[in-house]
């Protein structure tokens, strides 16, 4: 029964397998039916193949029965004697199966013989049969290596057959000619008309908005994450339109082309888990929608053409995705001119362009809330150095990172905006203060974990305000004397600030909106000194992110941009520095302060003027002879200049100026850092910002000698704490990749040669005349 059951599964098998592959074999199918032939035929060997085996296997194992049956062993005992009628027909049962496999055998080589003919000869390209050969063509080293790629694995993905790829030489070489660059045109394909390609978008001049309502339907509905984020645009609404007529008079009228601008936010996508939308009711972290939001109101009042998504399937649509698994390029030209996404919306970006992605990175903005530092970028660097993390090493400019405060100048300081109050809110904030009641920072009950000693000297002094989501009960984390509020609606939340003299940080989140806000409402910010500095070193939160930057605070910007009386960072492990603090900020009076840059009209400028200069698709590169013996002999002349008090090198006056520079070279100064100092604190030491664009004009062994450094010997090496000097050895270095010009990063065995900017009131991100 069992060899019978086998035998109609062969022949059934045989039957529905081969009917299907001659009834699908048709000309003039699409190229998926002729991709699904193919691999049917492949999987059909491979089953024929396995019987074959499977059936040599029977037949083993019923002679090792038949042995068995023939030992003295085997009849031992009554109890497992086996009736010797029933090995009598083993001899017969082993010729039949022998027979059945040989045939199954001899059908797999009859269907692989019949399928290579029928692919061979059915096949016709442009009229023509498979005689293409691979051209040998200097200028294309690596066609030879792509079509025998094409042959191997044409099939791994649908998207090739959508493109015509069906297994021939010819569809390789047309798809590598002229879909994918890596082959030369072939004659004999008349392309005499290019192909069609889609009308360019209409574009005019970016006018100033006046109107909010469209962008509201533009960003959809469908997530709560998505219902914040218009909640806040409606709220902050006024306050926009009155910062976008500002701003046009202050721009006379200059005109700016409309872009053409893809938002994807990815982290809101349900691929990469969305875990923000589900906690927005819940205390959930809010500062990156907080942010988005933000961008969405800011782009679209300067007047671009915005296109929004929160699905993998609507960035697919926009931007022209083939069919399959993403290793082919865009089917037509990408039509945006910018994509600002986060770092899993690149991701998704990479996984689903193909080679395109390579070709218009040069057009995303990464919105990255901490920063991702060059020697975490440069993916060859990191890799070799130990920088590789999680979430870097995407080869960038590293001005396409836009973050949420100016962690560092290497990256571009995108922000967000906090409520502006006019003088009349002010005067009466300040009139209806309380000056003993403080408000905790945090949300999550887990952040009050472990503060009761704080928690106790507070009270003391303080009525104390919490805001800790909580479904039923109090949190356990949360002492009695607390009086919490729950969760607040950003209205009444604000109300609450407006009355507080204090709002505490313990520590934790790190950096987000809700200090500032407090600021503008007029509390003091009392914060945590973290000794030592909390980094990816000794801290298991910024472990894994692409930045070596130290934290010596909860809000490092509040620190180091604000400070007192606004904000007062004190050692918590310190009880009588806390409560004296608290004691002095209690007969403290403060007005409501908010940065400029932290205003809606700031965020406005600092967008405007990125969108306006900044082009990292057409960016010039310093002059690097990697490949030179003796780089220094190769140094051009500087165009620098030693300042009048010989401290410093400026732009000289007879050197050459590019009108198009920005930012402008008038505001470049040269300063040599001393040991362990990064470029970042030595501009701030002299009242000034790090600005990574002019690095390229440093890198020469002729600015070394005009600030007397001594240079025993010059190398051009891949380091990015280059162009440095090792002075105890009169070392001179200068950088070998452009990606590595960094702002940060310091060794105590070298000085850096910095390049500095002086920066407009209040907007650290741009130079006085960078507007």
């Amino acid at each position: 029964i069992f060899v019978l059951g086998i035998g109609f599964f062969t022949l059934c098998f045989l039957m529905t397998s081969l009917g299907g592959q001659f009834s699908a074999k048709r000309l003039g199918d699409s190229p998926f039916t002729i991709r699904t032939e193919v691999m049917g035929a492949l999987e059909s060997r491979g089953v024929l193949r396995r019987m074959s085996d499977m059936l040599e296997m029977l037949m083993k194992r019923m002679d090792i029965l038949a042995r068995l049956e023939n030992s003295t062993d085997f009849h031992k005992g009554d109890e497992a004697r086996f009736p010797l009628d029933r090995f009598q027909p083993a001899a017969g049962l082993m010729e039949r199966i022998q027979a059945i496999a040989q045939n199954v055998s001899d059908i797999a080589i009859k269907v692989d013989q019949i399928l290579r003919n029928s692919l061979l000869n059915g096949k016709v390209v442009e009229g023509r049969r498979d005689q293409c050969e691979v051209p040998r063509d200097p200028k294309y080293p690596d066609c030879a290596g792509k079509v025998e790629w094409m042959r191997a694995r044409w099939t791994s993905d649908p998207c090739y057959a959508f493109f015509g790829v069906d297994g021939t030489e010819c569809s390789f070489l047309i798809y590598l000619s002229e879909v994918e660059w890596f082959c030369p045109p072939l004659p004999w394909r008349n392309r005499t008309e290019p192909l069609p390609s889609p009308p360019p978008l209409p574009r005019g001049q970016a006018a100033v908005r006046g109107d909010l309502s469209p962008l509201l339907e533009l960003i959809g509905t469908g997530k709560e994450s998505l219902s914040f984020m218009k909640k806040r645009i409606r709220h902050l609404g006024q306050q926009w339109l009155r910062a976008a007529r500002r701003l046009q008079q202050k721009l006379k009228g200059r005109q700016q082309d409309q872009k053409h601008i893809l938002i994807h936010i990815g982290f809101l996508t349900e691929e990469s888990g969305d875990v923000f939308s589900p906690r927005v009711l819940k205390g959930g972290p809010l500062g990156e929608m907080v942010q988005w939001a933000d961008i969405l109101a800011a782009l679209f009042l300067l007047g671009h053409s915005l296109k929004v998504t929160v699905s993998l399937k609507e960035l697919q649509g926009h931007l022209g995705v083939p069919p399959g698994r993403g290793n082919c390029p865009l089917t037509s030209p990408l039509p945006f001119d910018l994509v600002y996404t986060d770092y899993h919306g690149l991701q998704q970006m990479k996984q689903h362009m193909g080679l395109s992605f390579k070709k218009y990175r040069c057009r995303v903005r990464v919105i990255d809330t901490f920063g991702t530092e060059p020697a975490y970028n440069h993916e060859e660097y990191a890799t070799l150095r130990g920088y590789r993390t999680n979430w870097g090493y995407w080869n960038l400019q590293p001005a396409q990172f836009m973050t949420m405060f100016p962690h560092t100048p290497d990256n571009s300081f995108m922000g967000f905006v906090s409520e502006e109050l006019n003088k009349t809110e002010k005067q009466f904030i300040k009139s209806n203060k309380v000056s003993s009641m403080a408000v905790v920072y945090g949300k999550e009950a887990s952040i009050w974990k472990g503060k009761e000693k704080f928690l106790a000297i507070l009270n003391k002094y303080m009525e104390i305000h919490g805001t800790v989501y909580y479904e039923t009960q109090r949190p356990p984390e949360v002492p009695a004397f607390v009086k919490n509020h729950g969760l607040l609606p950003q209205h009444d939340f604000q109300q609450l600030l407006r009355k507080a003299k204090l709002f505490i940080g313990f520590g934790f989140p790190y950096e987000g909106p809700a200090p500032l806000e407090a600021i503008a409402n007029g509390c003091v910010f009392l914060q945590a000194r973290f000794n030592p500095p909390h980094s990816s070193l000794n801290h298991e939160f910024f472990r894994g992110k692409p930045t070596s930057r130290e934290v010596s605070s909860q809000h490092p910007y509040a620190e180091d941009f604000i400070g007192k009386p606004h904000v007062w960072t004190v050692d918590y492990n310190n009880s009588e520095e806390f409560e004296a603090a608290i004691k002095t900020i209690m007969r403290t009076q403060v007005d409501p302060y908010l940065p400029y840059e932290y205003t809606c009209e700031g965020m406005l400028e600092r967008i405007y003027a990125y969108i306006q200069h900044q082009d990292f698709c057409s960016a010039s590169s310093p002059p690097l002879p990697p490949k030179a013996k003796s780089p220094a002999m190769q140094s051009s002349p500087s165009p620098l200049a030693l300042s009048p008090n010989s401290t410093h090198l400026v732009w000289s006056r007879s050197a050459r100026r590019d009108p198009r520079a920005w930012p402008p070279l008038d505001s470049l100064q040269v300063w040599l850092s001393q040991a362990q100092h990064s470029c970042t604190q030595t501009c701030r030491r002299h009242g000034l910002v790090c600005e990574p664009t002019f690095f390229r004009f440093l890198n020469n062994k002729e600015v070394f000698l005009q600030l007397s450094v001594t240079c025993d010997s010059t190398e051009y090496e891949m380091n990015h704490l280059y162009p440095a000097v090792a002075e105890k050895v009169g070392e001179c270095y200068l950088q070998k990749e452009a990606l590595l010009f960094s702002c940060a990063g310091s060794n105590a065995k070298y000085r850096r040669l910095c390049p500095c900017r002086d920066y407009r009131r209040g907007q650290v991100a741009l130079c006085r005349d960078c507007l």
